[in-house]
């Protein structure tokens, strides 16, 4: 007697491997953030959005880009300021509200450098840990950076937030994402 049933459940473990080799979790590709010229390595297709929102006192339109994958969520966005003052408000509104959504802990800031970035405001990263000591939250890497826009628009700033909320499943993959930030 011919036995092809274990043959058979051989053949599909293997196609069930091969499958999953050609599915990663971090398919990553370059993303160009709406017109902003920003351009970034996103582990997965990103959806995109425009969504009025408040910073300093001033509503604002906010496009934005992202996506999850491996546990963690990718987002990049941007506002367009009036001048680099309004840039630096919009700028420290948005740091504290995130923090404040993320009930954060103790948010540490450091200096970034971003190849193109404008000194004012400064290039920052904030490093949240929300929650409390009942309910660790979910970690977050912030980066923040500005570009002055180009002749067309003489004074504007373009103001950047990218954004890896949770921990990947990749230890490398926020570094690859924030390392991979360019703009024009």
């Amino acid at each position: 007697m011919k036995r092809t049933v274990p043959g058979r459940l051989v053949l599909a473990a293997g196609l069930l491997v091969a499958i999953a080799a050609c599915s990663p979790v971090f398919n990553w590709r370059d993303v160009r953030l709406g017109d902003s010229g920003l351009v970034a390595l996103l582990p997965c297709k990103p959806d995109h959005a425009t969504r009025d929102v408040v910073l300093g006192g001033d509503q604002v339109a906010m496009q934005m880009d992202g996506c999850e994958a491996g546990g963690a969520t990718f987002t990049m966005a941007y506002v367009v300021a009036r001048d680099a003052t309004h840039a630096a408000d919009w700028q420290a509104a948005w740091k504290t509200t995130m923090s404040a959504r993320l009930q954060a802990q103790a948010p540490v800031e450091s200096a970034i450098d971003v190849r193109g970035a404008a000194n004012t405001p400064a290039p920052v990263q904030l490093a949240i840990r929300g929650g409390d000591a009942t309910d660790p939250g979910v970690p977050a890497r912030a980066w923040w950076f500005a570009q002055a826009s180009n002749a067309s628009r003489p004074g504007e700033v373009t103001l950047y937030q990218a954004v890896v909320l949770g921990q990947a499943s990749e230890p490398d993959a926020a570094d690859t994402f924030f390392e991979s930030l360019r703009l024009p």
